[in-house]
C-alpha cells in the first residue's frame, strides 16, 4: 500500500467562515520529503508519490514520512 499525502482544499472566503478541509494529495512535497530526511529518488524507490508542483509542508505529513521510514 502506498502512503498517500494531506492537502488542505483551497478556501472559499466570500461565503463568511472559510474552514479548510483536508483530503488526499496527489503526494508529498518536495519540503516535506527534505524534512523527513528523504531526497526524491529515494521516495520514488520506497514507492512513495511525489507532487513537485507542491510547496506547501504540512506537519502531519512530515510525521507520516517519518513513521513511514521506521517501518521499513
Amino acid at each position: 500500500m502506498r502512503l498517500k499525502a494531506v492537502v488542505k482544499t483551497p478556501r472559499n472566503v466570500s461565503r463568511g467562515l472559510a474552514i479548510p478541509k483536508v483530503r488526499e494529495g496527489r503526494g508529498f512535497s518536495v519540503g516535506e520529503l527534505k524534512e523527513a530526511g528523504l531526497s526524491v529518488a529515494k521516495a520514488r524507490k520506497l514507492g512513495l508519490y511525489v507532487d513537485l508542483r507542491r510547496r506547501s509542508v504540512h506537519p502531519e505529513n512530515i510525521e507520516a514520512l517519518k513513521n513511514f521510514i521506521k517501518e521499513s
